[in-house]
């Protein structure tokens, strides 16, 4: 009982300890960049209208679909055990085809261009 008394006053203190130092360290020197707020490489006080660019969105929803349908096939080692190993085959055959007519269509309409 006196080791675990120990070991949450240890931690209890160690965390007030290291949330002290982590107020007090950035004010030893404060400048411009380090009272700006980080925002992935873009400018927070810049305008919030920034154009997107449509062509990035149906390749990240494209490939969300194609991982989407692989995550369905994931638990094909584990069919093997099942009462018709058969049947999962041709319904993971299926997909497999789906996924692989999905790919050429896409690429045969440019989707997957990404400069034009």
């Amino acid at each position: 009982m006196n080791l675990v008394i120990t070991a949450i006053c240890i931690s209890t203190a160690l965390s007030f300890i290291m949330t002290l130092i982590s107020f007090w360290l950035p004010m030893i020197t404060p400048d411009q960049e380090k009272l700006s707020p980080y925002e992935c490489g873009f400018d927070p006080m810049g305008s919030a209208r920034l154009p997107f660019s449509l062509r990035f969105f149906l390749v990240a929803i494209l490939f969300l679909l194609f991982d989407l349908e692989i995550a369905l096939l994931l638990p094909l080692p584990w069919a093997d055990q099942l009462p018709t190993p058969l049947l999962t085959f041709t319904w993971a055959s299926i997909v497999l085809i789906l996924l692989t007519l999905g790919l050429a269509y896409e690429w045969a309409q440019g989707g997957l261009e990404w400069a034009e």
